[in-house]
């Protein structure tokens, strides 16, 4: 029976003379997200809300879990429109939205308005009064209850009039495209997706770097990441994934560097080949899925000795969270069953059984010494046999 949502947001209403900016990058977001909606929309802004209109038929459920996905709603509402407001017609169409959607009366309401028409001839406080007893006086069965009512009918007056009942919450944040762009290091395990997930409901735009290392990583565990970037896309927008083949690499450092300092120093290359990814596509950041503690490439001691190789900041959301908040956000976003899917990544191979828990960045850095005849070569290769993805 809708024809229309009202979209309210929060953290964007704080926002100073840029305002518009981040008003207009959501207005644009919730666009690209009923494009997959069968239908036509017609999307506005309007003094502190955006306003969906469906100009044909739609399918109401499809279009309010698409804008569910879009960082930086707070709130929406299905509402009626309503063209013609002047009191008595107001009273009418309020009347007509509350018979027609609950069709059985016996419940307690109340009346909040918000006028923003400010020559309306009534201020908010009397189109309460008035309308709650226009809708007594109409369906007797009803009876207001102002502090815990079972409904609660919103009425907004502007240059038209609104009227709604119910609320879906959305995600909040903002939206994506406002807060710049980072590149994410993507693995096919849990933690990483969230991560991404995480940074972009800040409103950043994510792009990816993923490292495989055929033979010994398999074709099913590049296309589980591809189908993880899929899933993370339908939050942010369409993902560039960026596909490494890391195995010359893996294999050079296996030969020549202590093996117990084998995930560090790979780590760290790791970060150095995001982050000249990054750079060339004007991310302004690194991120990561890791978590204090969770393994041994993540203790304080190698989070140092991994920082230490970048000159962008890196950005690690998950940082202090336990692995449980992780795997609930994981499954509550859709990337947990497709992350624990089988399939080995490249952090999972050429692993020592008793890997350095507390490096020395200086005895990292004369492992690497031992790499400097053939490492930039290596690293070179890989960033010039990449294959990019576009993951939507």
């Amino acid at each position: 029976m809708y024809k229309a949502f009202l979209i309210k947001y929060a953290e964007i209403g704080i926002k100073g003379k840029n305002r518009y900016i981040f008003e207009n990058a959501l207005r644009d977001r919730i666009k690209h997200s009923l494009d997959s909606v069968e239908g036509e929309f017609h999307v506005s802004k309007e003094q502190g809300r955006i306003y969906v209109e469906a100009l044909t038929d739609y399918d109401f459920d499809e279009a309010v879990e698409a804008m569910k996905r879009v960082f930086g709603i707070a709130q929406i509402c299905p509402v009626k429109i309503i063209d013609e407001f002047a009191w008595e017609n107001l009273t009418k169409e309020v009347g007509d939205f509350v018979d027609k959607v609950y069709p059985d009366k016996n419940f307690s309401f109340k009346v909040e308005a918000k006028r923003g028409d400010k020559s309306y001839p009534y201020t908010s406080p009397e189109i309460c009064v008035e309308m709650g007893a226009y809708l007594l006086d109409r369906f007797p069965e009803m009876k207001v209850d102002v502090k815990t009512p079972d409904v609660r009918i919103n009425i907004e007056v502007r240059h038209k009039a609104y009227v709604y009942s119910e609320i879906i919450h959305g995600l909040g944040g903002m939206p994506v495209g406002c807060n710049g762009k980072a590149m994410l290091l993507l693995s096919g395990g849990i933690d990483s997706p969230v991560a991404g997930y995480m940074v972009a409901k800040r409103g950043v735009t994510i792009e990816a770097t993923y490292f495989h290392a055929p033979p010994y990583t398999s074709e099913r565990a590049k296309q589980k990441v591809v189908d993880l970037a899929k899933i993370v896309s339908r939050y942010t927008g369409p993902i560039k994934l960026n596909v490494i083949n890391f195995t010359d690499i893996q294999l050079y450092i296996y030969e020549q560097c202590p093996h117990d300092e084998l995930t560090i120093i790979m780590r760290r290359y790791m970060m150095k080949i995001a982050e000249t990814i990054a750079k060339e596509n004007n991310c302004l950041g690194l991120i990561t899925g890791e978590s204090i503690g969770q393994v041994a490439s993540q203790t304080m001691q190698s989070l140092n000795a991994t920082n230490a190789v970048c000159t962008m900041p890196v950005y690690r959301p998950l940082i202090a969270f336990d692995k449980q908040d992780i795997v609930t956000i994981a499954e509550r976003i859709d990337t947990y069953e497709t992350s624990v899917l089988p399939f080995e990544d490249c952090c999972t191979i050429f692993v020592a059984k008793h890997p350095v828990t507390k490096p020395s960045l200086k005895a990292i850095e004369h492992s690497e010494y031992k790499l400097q005849e053939k490492i930039d070569e290596l690293v070179q290769t890989a960033l010039e046999t990449r294959e990019v993805i576009m993951c939507e």
